[in-house]
């Protein structure tokens, strides 16, 4: 059965991100002054640079604290393969 963790730890979900080959990002479209725009994550084969666009863990980080999320993610699938699911939860 998959189970899923909660965290708000950032060195967690910068460990969980990049073990997955995933990078910061944002959706375009969504930043303005000062703000990173929609919290995204890109892992390969997701929605690439066509919508997102990476930033930098301080710029992710400092969103993510601002608006009081939670990292909900899953460590792997029921099948036991690794998962790269995971949500932005408010605290």
């Amino acid at each position: 059965m998959a189970s899923s963790q909660t965290t708000t730890d950032h060195d967690e979900i910068r460990k969980w991100v990049e073990s997955n080959d995933g990078k910061p990002a944002s959706v375009k479209g969504t930043e303005g002054n000062d703000d990173a725009g929609v919290l995204r994550i890109d892992f390969p084969g997701g929605a690439g640079e066509d919508s997102l666009e990476h930033i930098s863990w301080d710029e992710w980080f400092e969103k993510f604290d601002d608006n009081k999320l939670a990292f909900l993610y899953q460590e792997e699938k029921a099948s036991g393969e690794s998962s790269t699911f995971f949500k932005l939860v408010n605290r």
